[in-house]
This record gives structure tokens, sequence and C-alpha cells, in this order.
């Protein structure tokens, strides 16, 4: 959601359950920022211009907040996530949305999750209850997301590779 630059940076992680952890970024120095809420994620697309380039428009509603997000291609690495990243707030979705279908976007992919969102610095976890599990995300320097991972008792065979849209998808 929130990170330095136009690179995102992250790692998402299975998890049992979102309750213990929660207890545990608060120990380990996160502030919870945004209690557990809502988020409806839409992703859209023009005759697959966007899949065909590893690219990405998601409309995002979280509580009070929408966000339009435009993800390009991934770079390749072992265990983060790592794409070129464009966020900005928007006040009012269903203009967005119209905007979009006029602009000959169509949505592509509707995803539902719980979320709640912790920082400590620059490095942003959220916890995520879905139809497909739980999961933690972490996402800040690369060397921020190794200490925490490490702090938290999470390991390299925890990381889901794949994304939320490709979970829904299957």
């Amino acid at each position: 959601m929130k990170h330095a630059g136009p690179l995102e940076v992250e790692v998402k992680l299975r998890i049992p359950s979102t309750g213990a952890l929660r207890a545990e970024l608060l120990r380990a120095g996160f502030t919870e920022v945004h209690g557990p809420a809502r988020e409806d994620n839409r992703l859209w697309d023009r005759a697959g211009a966007l899949l065909d380039q590893d690219c990405a428009l998601r409309l995002r509603q979280y509580g009070e907040q929408a966000t339009l997000t435009w993800k390009g291609p991934k770079v390749p690495d072992a265990q983060l996530k790592i794409r070129p990243e464009l966020e900005t707030g928007v006040a009012d979705p269903a203009a967005m949305e119209g905007i979009l279908r006029a602009l000959g976007f169509t949505p592509v992919l509707e995803m539902v999750k719980t979320r709640a969102v912790f920082v400590r610095g620059d490095l942003e976890a959220c916890l995520d209850d879905t139809p497909h599990g739980s999961f933690l995300e972490l996402e800040g320097a690369r060397e921020a997301i190794a200490e925490a991972m490490a702090q938290l008792g999470q390991g390299p065979e925890q990381i889901e590779p794949r994304s939320y849209a490709a979970l829904y998808s299957q």
C-alpha cells in the first residue's frame, strides 16, 4: 500500500491465522494503523492489453479510502515480489469506475479480503484473511523484510509466490 518509491518490494507469507500474528507484530514494534476491515479490489483491463504485458490496474476500496494502482511487470526474484507501482488516492470510486469504462476498460476480476495494516518505520505489514487462506504481507526494503521475517519466526517455506489475482483466478 505505501512504499518509498515507484518500485514495490514485498513478500506474501502463508500463515495459519492472523489472530496470533497480530500480537507478534505489536511485540515486534509495529503499530496498527488500520484495524481489520473489508477490502474490495477490482482489476481492470482493456482487451487483455495489461495482462499481456504482465501489468495490472486495480481500484481498491478499504474502509473510507480508495486508490487506483498500476502495477508494472514483475522483476525476477527468488523470494520477493518486485515490480514498478504507481498509486493515487481516489475521492469518488464510482466516478473512477465511470472514467475507466469510458476509456474502454472493463472489470476482469473482483477480490474481497479482510485486511489489518501495521507499520514500523518504512516497513508495512498487512494481515489478510481471504477465501484462500490467511497471509502476512511485508512491504519495504529487502533488508527490513528479511529482518522482520526472522523476528516474527516466518521462514522462506511460507512464501506464497502467487499474487492474490492468481489465487482468486484459480
